[in-house]
C-alpha cells in the first residue's frame, strides 16, 4: 500500500534524465523571462492553449506575459529567487513544484520597503513532438512579510487592514488593493488546506493518466 501511495504521488520519479532537464530549464526559463523582461522567451515556454492561476490574473499565458509586461512598464517590477525545483515526468507529462520568494519594492507613507511573497509555483508540463512547454501554472501562497529597505526605519500597517485577507497573502492582497486593484480572496494557499489537497490530487491524477 505504502509502495503504490508513493509511486502514485511521484515520490519515485519516473523519466529519464534527459526530459527531466529539458523540463526544468523550460521553468527557470519562463521565470528568468519574467524578471528579465525578456517577454519573447517568457511567452515562448507557455502553450497556446495554457492555463494560469495567479492572485493578480486567470487566463492564458500569452495574456499572463502580456500583464507582466503591462506591470513592469508602471514600474513594479518584482525579483523572483528561486529554489531547487522537483520534477517528476510521466511520459509526455512533467509536474514542476518550484519553491519562490517574489520581492517587491513598495512605498509606504515616504518609507521604502520589500514587500516579500512566498509562494509554490506548481507547473504542469506536455511534451508535444520534441518540444517541452508549460500547460498550467498554478501559485500556491504560504505567507508575505513586508520590512524597511533602510535599517531603522519602521512601516506600520493598521491590523484592521489587513484582517479581511487570508493570511496566506495577507500583505499582497493589501498591497495589491492599494494599487487600486480587486485582490482575489479564493487563491490557494496554505490556509485552505483541503483547497490545496484537491490541486495536489488533480495533479498527480493527471500525471499518473499519460
Amino acid at each position: 500500500m505504502e509502495a503504490t501511495r508513493a509511486s502514485a504521488h511521484g515520490q519515485n520519479p519516473a523519466g529519464s534524465g534527459p526530459d527531466i532537464a529539458l523540463v526544468t530549464h523550460v521553468v527557470l526559463a519562463e521565470r528568468q523571462g519574467r524578471d528579465r523582461g525578456w517577454w519573447h522567451q517568457m511567452e515562448d515556454q507557455f502553450w497556446d492553449d495554457s492555463t494560469v492561476r495567479l492572485s493578480w490574473y486567470e487566463g492564458d499565458g500569452a495574456g499572463f506575459v502580456a500583464g507582466s509586461a503591462a506591470m513592469a512598464e508602471r514600474g513594479a517590477v518584482a525579483l523572483h529567487h528561486l529554489f531547487a525545483p522537483v520534477v517528476h515526468v510521466r511520459g509526455a507529462r512533467a509536474y514542476t513544484e518550484l519553491p519562490v520568494a517574489m520581492r517587491l519594492p513598495v512605498e509606504v507613507e515616504g518609507v521604502r520597503g520589500d514587500l516579500v511573497t512566498h509562494t509554490r509555483l506548481n507547473y504542469r508540463l506536455e511534451r508535444r513532438g520534441d518540444i517541452w512547454r508549460i500547460r498550467t501554472l498554478d501559485a500556491v501562497y504560504e505567507y508575505a512579510t513586508l520590512s524597511p529597505s533602510i535599517p531603522g526605519q519602521s512601516i506600520r500597517i493598521p491590523e484592521e487592514d489587513l484582517a479581511q485577507y487570508r493570511p496566506s497573502y495577507a500583505l499582497l492582497a493589501w498591497n495589491i488593493a492599494r494599487e487600486g486593484r480587486s485582490p482575489s480572496q479564493n487563491d490557494l494557499g496554505d490556509d485552505r488546506p483541503e483547497e490545496l489537497a484537491a490541486l495536489y490530487e488533480a495533479i498527480w491524477e493527471w500525471l499518473n493518466d499519460a
